[in-house]
């Protein structure tokens, strides 16, 4: 299991997508559930974060799923903050490989989410808000990991598509040597091109 944390826009989701084709893993975007669960999107769009139960439960749901088909799952924006950390070292610290943090300077952040278009990524108050949750998050998430012996790496997230997947999957292969390129897409679609989480 691979934690990967990066602020909106750092390509978070592309890039957890890519890596899930490379490796054969689940890709487990907190996101992607909140939005397909539904009903939060007044929360959202204010910059909001959802209830740490609901989301605990969510992703539950979903490792519990990949881990019964037999996946190793890359978390994509989960954990989110200290008490679902807690819930991660609590319940499940000898499944995660590592964690890796994607790095992209603001600026481009504010360029990358403009183009991508969403409703939450239309008010630069909102995206800001949702930045410095993250930075406050972040800082409460990391000690917890390395008291459990976790390996904790920052990645360069600024590139093309394709050279910023390099370095990952190059630092995935450091955090599971067993971790193995794979043919097929379990995923079911193609990598999205653009920028997402």
């Amino acid at each position: 299991m691979i934690i990967l944390f990066g602020l909106a826009g750092s390509g978070k989701g592309t890039q957890g997508k890519a890596l899930s084709e490379v490796f054969g893993w689940k890709w487990l975007s907190v996101g992607e559930a909140i939005r397909q669960h539904g009903g939060y999107e007044e929360i959202i769009n204010n910059g909001g974060l959802i209830p740490d139960e609901d989301v605990i439960r969510l992703m539950d749901k979903q490792i519990e799923k990949a881990e019964d088909e037999g996946f190793d799952v890359i978390l994509d924006g989960y954990p989110r903050d200290k008490v679902q950390a807690e819930y991660i070292m609590d319940h499940m610290a000898a499944k995660v490989d590592g964690a890796i943090i994607l790095e992209v300077p603001k600026e481009e952040l504010y360029q990358r989410l403009a183009l991508r278009g969403r409703d939450d990524d239309k008010e630069r108050a909102s995206i800001d808000k949702r930045f410095e949750i993250f930075e406050q998050n972040i800082y409460s998430i990391l000690p917890l990991l390395e008291a459990k012996n976790i390996p904790i790496e920052r990645v360069d997230g600024v590139g093309k598509i394709e050279e910023v997947t390099k370095r990952l999957i190059n630092v995935v292969k450091q955090m599971n040597p067993d971790a193995t390129e794979q043919e097929n897409d379990v995923n079911g679609d193609d990598i999205e091109r653009s920028y997402g989480e």
